[in-house]
């Protein structure tokens, strides 16, 4: 007696797979969505030590030669003091800066809201 032999999967084994597979997608899903909002903390976060950063550069440029280096008035000013501006896709806002006074500046990434503040001190 001559039987044929089977070759490959039949439709169950296909669904049992697929079921697997969607399984799978289904827990490693929310690890994707936690790395994105993490990864955008982590720019703004970048970005608010860059602000600090090139504001203490500048004050001290400044300071040591008045010639050079930005005047610092506004919390808006830290988009001259950082070579190339400010990213796009932040905004910056605070108070008006008197010379020699550091001030809490507010930096907001625009897509998703997150804030976070930036020190920088005032010069003329």
């Amino acid at each position: 007696m001559n039987k044929k032999q089977q070759k490959g999967f039949t439709l169950i084994e296909l669904v049992v797979v697929i079921v697997i597979l969607g399984i799978l997608a289904a827990t490693a899903l929310p690890k994707f969505v936690d790395i994105s909002t993490e990864a955008k903390i982590a720019a703004l976060s970048g970005v608010v030590g860059a602000v600090q950063s090139a504001s203490a550069v500048n004050y001290g440029t400044r300071k040591a030669a008045p010639a050079k280096g930005s005047p610092v008035a506004n919390c808006s000013d830290a988009a001259t003091v950082l070579q190339g501006g400010l990213p796009t896709g932040y905004t910056v806002t605070g108070a008006v800066i008197a010379p020699d006074v550091t001030v809490a500046c507010v930096i907001t990434q625009t897509s998703g809201g997150a804030t976070s503040s930036a020190n920088m001190t005032g010069i003329t």
